[in-house]
């Protein structure tokens, strides 16, 4: 697996991963929204991809970096290698190009009672990169209830 910035020609590629969350996250792949901010990130060189060795993206992560805070403004690993480190990887390598500093990194998930904290793994794989709960965020676009996770980088 190789982690890399995204290119325009991996967008096919983010809309077939946002695809395979869209009920869990809400409309993606026809929303011209998403669209855009995933191209606003490829533009800024704020956007990664994990790629193996087929053509399809094992995983996206589009970011943002205003020191001290940092945030992961989506991040998706393709159903097929769930657990298989992809997320672990996309994370390391967006900390490595974006984190220079001490401060905090923050990330929207789940809230607790979502049926996707536990199907998708999302709150057990960031407490596992030492994220912690904080408050509670503004409800999903399918109505689902939402939590930031945050932790602090040196």
């Amino acid at each position: 697996m190789i982690v890399r910035l995204a290119d325009e020609q991996d967008m096919p590629g983010f809309l077939d991963l946002a695809g395979q969350v869209e009920h869990w996250f809400g409309p993606m792949v026809h929303d011209p929204g998403f669209r855009a901010a995933v191209g606003r990130h490829i533009s800024r060189a704020m956007a990664l991809v994990a790629v193996g060795g087929g053509a399809d993206l094992l995983g996206g992560l589009l970011f943002g970096a205003k020191p001290p805070v940092y945030q992961v403004h989506w991040l998706v690993v393709s159903w097929r290698v769930r657990g298989q480190g992809v997320g672990r990887a996309l994370m390391a390598e967006a900390m490595r190009r974006w984190v220079t500093g001490p401060g905090v990194l923050e990330v929207v998930t789940f809230g607790a009672d979502h049926p996707g904290a536990v199907a998708a793994g999302a709150r057990v794989f960031y407490e596992r990169l030492g994220f912690a709960p904080a408050e509670a965020a503004v409800p999903g676009p399918e109505g689902g209830s939402r939590q930031v996770f945050r932790k602090t980088v040196a």
